[in-house]
């Protein structure tokens, strides 16, 4: 037996069935350091795909942030603490009209409040999402979600709008809006009514599709006229990922209501957070005894704030922007029968495969292609329509080095798959 094999074995035994790992060989990374990881033979791995360590892995300011307060003191909100304002006043600076924040410590649980904030607000249950999303694991938010639909069925008062996809439905987002104006109708017509609209501003898991200005303004119309809540779950897009902005909702163009945010905020630290107009929070503050014993512990700010500290200290969010936009034009000098399109902001970018002479998605080829990258020691993934479209997501850090590395391993790769 390989020590992979033991290794699956143990989890098997000891995590339970069907627990995921990435890979039909899955790696055992054993250390990080920026954008690179190494296994357990001590290979080499470009990470590509991971936005976790924002900052790069194991940051060293992240972790001395961490080891002095954790060697200070840890407790929760409350007592009063410092370190919990200092973050959240630095944060809702870059946030406009949403100056409360509250800290949790997982990106399902922020979203999972900011659906009961729309609730809060508005005294209605119906919510909306696409029909291609993810936004966590609770009981309230994975009922969003289709890649495991709810046991028994989708609840009567989610509906699960068609996500915008610019291959095979270009929208100027007037269709989009009508889809939402239809099920918020539906919803109304039902007995629950319309609370909130909860959606990334980037479309990450529905494949970040190439959307043009303005396309949110129709849809944002129609949730103010009903009434409702415009919540951007920023889990992916945020923290200057995007480079030409901050947030994602910047990026597209319109103001939320409630904002959500999670894995990249401390670097691999599990803090997440809310930030909400003081009026939203105020109801949900009002309608729900809401208390999280870790989220906003003085331990997770300290790695925030230093992780907020790196990304302006280092300029990330112009390298994002740079890098991002090198890295998209070696792309697209890429050539293959089935590249449909190269699209992306930032460092979030992708290649969406396509079977020739058709807009079906080639799940099977982008799979073999994940692993033939792998195998060459580039670590990315799929997503989108049928998990047609390489999703590279990496670390703040990249180089313009890294994007040439990558894009002719990629091509490498794509000559040695058959066409």
């Amino acid at each position: 037996m390989t020590r992979t094999d033991d290794l699956l074995a143990r989890r098997r035994a000891v995590l339970g069935p069907n627990v995921p790992t990435f890979y039909e060989a899955p790696v055992e990374i054993v250390r990080g350091e920026g954008v690179w990881l190494w296994d357990s033979d001590g290979r080499r791995y470009l990470d590509c795909y991971n936005n976790v360590p924002h900052v790069g892995h194991c940051h060293p300011r992240v972790v001395e942030a961490i080891c002095r307060q954790a060697a200070t003191l840890n407790t929760h909100t409350r007592y009063l603490h410092e370190g919990i304002l200092t973050y959240a006043e630095r944060l809702v600076a870059r946030l406009g009209e949403m100056t409360t924040l509250m800290l949790v410590c997982t990106g399902s649980e922020a979203n999972d409040v900011a659906l009961r904030m729309g609730q809060a607000v508005t005294g209605k249950t119906g919510m909306i999402a696409t029909n291609a999303t993810y936004h966590g694991n609770t009981a309230l938010v994975s009922q969003l979600s289709t890649r495991r639909p709810p046991i028994g069925g989708y609840p009567p008062n989610i509906r699960l709008v068609p996500a915008p996809d610019t291959l095979r439905a270009p929208d100027d987002g007037t269709a989009f809006a009508a889809h939402v104006a239809r099920a918020i109708a539906e919803l109304e017509a039902a007995g629950h009514g319309f609370s909130s609209l909860i959606l990334c501003p980037f479309f990450a898991n529905e494949g970040f599709p190439a959307l043009p200005a303005g396309f949110l303004a129709p849809t944002v119309e129609v949730v103010r006229r009903a009434g409702g809540i415009l919540i951007a779950d920023e889990v992916q897009p945020g923290f200057g990922r995007l480079g030409s902005h901050f947030w994602g909702h910047e990026w597209l163009g319109f103001t939320p209501d409630v904002v959500t945010m999670g894995k990249p905020m401390a670097n691999g630290h599990p803090v997440a957070a809310v930030a909400a107009r003081p009026q939203v929070m105020a109801a949900f503050r009002e309608a729900f005894g809401y208390f999280n014993t870790f989220g906003g512990n003085p331990v997770s700010c300290a790695a925030a704030l230093a992780t907020l500290d790196v990304i302006e200290d280092e300029g990330l969010q112009q390298t994002a922007a740079e890098v991002g936009a090198h890295a998209l034009a070696q792309l697209r000098s890429l050539r293959h029968p089935r590249i449909a399109d190269v699209r992306g902001a930032g460092l979030f970018f992708g290649v969406e495969f396509v079977e020739p002479g058709t807009t079906t998605p080639a799940t099977a080829f982008v799979a073999a292609l994940v692993e033939e990258m792998r195998r060459r020691g580039i670590l990315l993934n799929k997503i989108g329509p049928g998990g047609g479209t390489l999703k590279m997501r990496p670390p703040m850090p990249f180089s313009r080095a890294n994007a040439d590395h990558l894009a002719e391993t990629l091509a490498a790769a794509l000559a040695a798959l058959p066409a």
